[in-house]
């Protein structure tokens, strides 16, 4: 039968289970991975030892071993050991831990009643390298355990973390600032000012971002008296500075041209679920030049800054 005649949730209907699977599948757009960014996250044991900790929650795992398998939900309350074997004298050993999903409806003879089906294990003896699972077992990859010679206690510096998220969630903020007045002159210092007149955004940041991609447009910026050799930047909460952009013009007397600065910030976990200033700064790139620059009334600044989800 090509077409499930029932469609999932019709009252009075049966539905088998590979009809959920596929509704896994298509409500995670068939995209695999962790469902948040703190899921399923591998450490060393609370006191290191020959086994790793997988914490808890969850995932979707795409089966492999049919187009129209679908994707399994899997979740995990709390954590859990998985042991490593030690390594001996002869050489190191890099293994990999992957939630694994063995349905006997495609593959392996595990009772779905009395056994378990979703379970983590380890891949021993993967390249050094190896970020995707060595061949096609229905599984996600989370993390590659690389250890030493001789060695029996598994510490996070041996842990490389290969989790990626199902469906990253993403957030977007765009704001516009306007001067009422014509900021203080910039030029006479190589230390950054604060354009006066610009106040800055509040920008709040999701509990769940990890990072933020950041523009900045000012458009355009006032010029005055002689050329200007200098910088362009921003600076967000107490710790995290956009990338500054150079500004350098050799004309003279009064001209407008616009400035841009973007870049890619890792968000702190301490920023998580706070709001924290977002604000237009400038400098000299060197002292006794004679040119000065401002914003004014004619000046528009415009962020764009949009959050992202990863691993962390």
């Amino acid at each position: 039968m090509a077409l499930f005649p029932r469609p999932i949730l019709t009252n009075g209907a049966t539905h088998s289970a590979q009809q959920f699977r596929m509704l896994v599948r298509d409500l995670s757009n068939g995209s695999e991975g962790v469902t948040q960014g703190d899921d399923l996250k591998v450490t060393q044991r609370a006191t290191p030892g020959g086994g790793v900790l997988v914490g808890d929650g969850s995932a979707v795992v795409r089966g492999r071993a049919n187009v129209f398998q679908g994707s399994y939900s899997a979740c995990n309350i709390g954590a859990v050991d998985v042991p490593i074997a030690a390594t001996g004298a002869g050489g190191g050993r890099s293994d990999m831990v992957v939630l694994r999903i063995e349905d006997p409806e495609y593959e392996g003879s595990i009772n779905p009643a009395t056994g378990e089906v979703a379970y983590f294990q380890v891949i021993s003896n993967v390249s050094s390298s190896a970020t995707t699972i060595p061949d096609s077992r229905t599984a996600i990859p989370l993390a590659r355990i690389d250890i030493p010679a001789s060695t029996s206690t598994i510490t996070n510096a041996m842990i490389t973390d290969l989790r990626k998220v199902a469906n990253p969630r993403r957030s977007r903020y765009v704001a516009t600032q306007s001067p009422a007045s014509l900021s203080t002159a910039i030029g006479a210092s190589t230390s950054y000012s604060y354009f006066s007149t610009a106040a800055g955004w509040s920008v709040s940041i999701p509990d769940w971002a990890t990072k933020a991609i950041v523009k900045v447009d000012v458009s355009p910026i006032r010029y005055d008296t002689g050329p200007f050799w200098g910088y362009l930047s921003a600076t967000f909460g107490s710790s995290l500075t956009v990338q500054p952009t150079t500004l350098d013009d050799n004309q003279s007397g009064v001209r407008r041209i616009a400035g841009i600065i973007a870049d890619t910030l890792t968000i702190p976990a301490s920023y998580r679920g706070t709001s924290q200033l977002l604000r237009v700064r400038a400098a000299a790139a060197a002292t006794g030049q004679t040119g000065r620059i401002y914003i004014d009334t004619g000046t528009t600044l415009a962020v764009d800054v949009q959050f992202e989800e990863a691993p962390r």
